[in-house]
Protein backbone atom coordinates (compact mmCIF):
# COMPACT_ATOMS: atom_id res chain seq x y z
CA UNK A 1 0.00 0.00 0.00
CA UNK A 2 1.70 3.66 -0.90
CA UNK A 3 0.03 6.82 0.51
CA UNK A 4 1.26 9.87 -1.27
CA UNK A 5 0.76 13.14 0.87
CA UNK A 6 1.25 16.68 -1.28
CA UNK A 7 -0.30 19.16 0.86
CA UNK A 8 2.20 21.62 1.62
CA UNK A 9 0.95 25.20 2.57
CA UNK A 10 3.01 28.10 3.67
CA UNK A 11 2.27 30.78 6.03
CA UNK A 12 3.31 34.69 6.20
CA UNK A 13 3.41 36.48 9.63
CA UNK A 14 4.29 39.64 9.92
CA UNK A 15 5.45 40.02 13.55
CA UNK A 16 6.82 43.63 13.76
CA UNK A 17 6.41 46.72 11.72
CA UNK A 18 7.95 50.23 11.66
CA UNK A 19 7.62 52.87 9.50
CA UNK A 20 10.18 53.66 7.27
CA UNK A 21 10.69 57.21 4.94
CA UNK A 22 9.43 56.45 1.65
CA UNK A 23 6.86 55.53 -0.53
CA UNK A 24 5.86 52.68 -2.38
CA UNK A 25 6.54 52.74 -6.05
CA UNK A 26 3.43 51.20 -6.95
CA UNK A 27 0.81 52.72 -5.23
CA UNK A 28 2.61 55.94 -3.53
CA UNK A 29 1.00 54.86 -0.55
CA UNK A 30 3.52 54.36 2.42
CA UNK A 31 6.10 51.57 3.45
CA UNK A 32 7.44 50.28 6.60
CA UNK A 33 9.92 47.85 7.35
CA UNK A 34 8.70 44.67 8.46
CA UNK A 35 9.69 41.81 10.06
CA UNK A 36 8.27 38.25 8.51
CA UNK A 37 8.39 34.56 9.86
CA UNK A 38 7.50 32.18 6.66
CA UNK A 39 6.16 28.49 8.00
CA UNK A 40 6.16 25.88 5.35
CA UNK A 41 4.03 22.71 6.19
CA UNK A 42 3.96 19.48 4.82
CA UNK A 43 0.72 17.87 5.58
CA UNK A 44 0.25 20.15 8.74
CA UNK A 45 3.71 19.24 10.17
CA UNK A 46 5.50 22.17 9.93
CA UNK A 47 9.23 21.32 9.00
CA UNK A 48 10.74 24.97 7.93
CA UNK A 49 10.74 28.00 9.22
CA UNK A 50 12.58 31.38 8.75
CA UNK A 51 12.66 34.55 9.48
CA UNK A 52 13.55 37.72 7.09
CA UNK A 53 13.41 41.40 7.14
CA UNK A 54 11.63 43.08 3.81
CA UNK A 55 10.07 46.73 3.11
CA UNK A 56 6.40 46.31 2.45
CA UNK A 57 3.51 48.99 1.45
CA UNK A 58 1.29 49.56 4.27
CA UNK A 59 -1.93 49.92 1.62
CA UNK A 60 -1.08 47.51 -0.86
CA UNK A 61 0.54 45.03 1.08
CA UNK A 62 3.58 44.47 -1.84
CA UNK A 63 6.83 43.11 -0.76
CA UNK A 64 9.20 46.07 -2.52
CA UNK A 65 12.52 44.53 -1.08
CA UNK A 66 13.00 41.49 0.65
CA UNK A 67 16.80 41.29 3.00
CA UNK A 68 17.79 37.82 4.71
Amino acid sequence: MVVFCFLVDQKRKIKRTKPVAGSCSRCRRGASVAEIITKTRFCYVPIYWRSSKAIVCTFCDATLKTYP
